[in-house]
């Protein structure tokens, strides 16, 4: 370990896995100012994979014991891919080892097990980020910065829609994510990266009225415990409305995040399945001049320009994990980053909770 370098570990090899380590590879070749990762652990349940993943993702050793990642002295910053259900107890006892963190969402499956995670970064001092990759879209940016210049006026109403089909097929076999212990379904493995945009986008929320539903009640005759689908009306503390609705069981969509953004001067609509551009409507004088105009990415939004430098040629998902490992090294080197910590994690999960009470109780809750 030198002042150039930082030691990683990582804990898990599936989607979120090979995405962290894929990002630690790329960090340094693009953004030149960054320390160097150094691969130096890898956990997974199975130790066959895990060294067969750390062979080819460039780990130098490899685990079944996720403890020995996290108090491996050549580890500075832990990355957890775990099921969700675990994240809680590795991020708590790897920030305690004095570790950062950069643990994929949801940041956990119950408020209590929330409320712990941000305690114990808390009491560490280390940098504890969640894997909330879509706000580092350059797009996102370019959206963001014209809300909060005033380019749409004052935004007054919000919708978005996150579908994709992965929980489509009625005669899929019962899985992890069927059972309660994941969580609530597509209001926390799902609506959580909505509402991540949404509080960069249009602030804190106020209150929330939600429904889920379960298109297939049952799986290999075992009842499903979570919920596809989740549906919420939303009231942010700026006075605008909003709606949110996700489903897991969308047959054709493949990563969709469909936003709009209505304001009293002008209109964005983006869409994550075609994440290199967004729309833009702003009021004309003349009424003949008035549409919709596509804006392309390129590097004059940042930090496009980093990957290449022409627009039009687009970047990729794994693109914003290079982004966001990016930004949770500025700030551990206490220079300006845009992450979602794990306080801005608890509020979501506040958000996630109020919704599954609404939908429990059948009422608006407040936040």
């Amino acid at each position: 370990m030198t002042k150039d370098t930082i030691g990683i570990g990582l804990v898990g090899t599936g989607f979120m896995g090979k995405c962290h380590a894929l990002a630690w590879n790329a960090v340094a070749a693009t953004f030149g100012e960054t320390r160097r990762p150094v691969l130096r652990h890898l956990a997974d349940v199975d130790v066959g994979r895990a060294r067969r993943c750390a062979a080819e993702w460039g780990f130098e050793a490899a685990t079944d014991d996720w403890r020995a990642v996290i108090h491996d002295p050549a580890v500075e910053i832990v990355s957890i891919a775990a099921p969700n259900p675990f994240h809680a107890e590795m991020a708590c006892a790897a920030l305690a080892a004095g570790r950062h963190v950069w643990c994929e969402k949801p940041m956990a499956t119950t408020m209590a097990d929330a409320q712990a995670m941000l305690d114990a970064a808390g009491r560490s001092g280390r940098i504890a980020a969640l894997g909330y990759n879509y706000i580092q879209n350059p797009a996102i940016r370019a959206i963001e910065a014209l809300v909060r210049e005033g380019a749409i006026g004052d935004l007054n109403h919000v919708r978005v829609e996150m579908d994709e089909d992965f929980m489509g097929d009625p005669d899929a076999p019962f899985a992890f994510k069927n059972e309660a212990r994941s969580g609530h379904g597509a209001l926390d493995d799902f609506a959580v990266h909505p509402l991540s945009l949404l509080g960069r986008l249009a602030g804190p929320l106020a209150a929330v009225m939600a429904e889920q539903a379960k298109p297939y009640a049952a799986r290999e005759g075992r009842p499903v415990e979570t919920h596809e689908i989740a549906m919420a009306l939303l009231r942010f503390a700026s006075g605008a409305s909003g709606l949110l609705v996700a489903n897991r069981a969308a047959w054709g969509r493949k990563g969709r995040i469909a936003l709009q953004l209505f304001g009293s001067k002008g209109t964005i609509a983006f869409d994550q399945e075609r994440m290199n551009e967004f729309q833009l409507f702003t009021r004309e004088d003349d009424p003949r001049r008035e549409g919709f105009r596509t804006v392309l990415a390129g590097p004059a939004h940042e930090p496009y320009g980093h990957f290449l430098p022409a627009p039009g040629h687009g970047l990729g998902f794994n693109d914003l994990k290079v982004i966001e490992a990016h930004e949770i090294l500025a700030a551990i080197d206490g220079r300006p980053a845009r992450i979602v910590d794990f306080a801005d994690g608890l509020a979501i999960e506040a958000a996630v909770a109020a919704m599954a009470r609404s939908h429990a109780e059948r009422r608006w809750i407040e936040l």
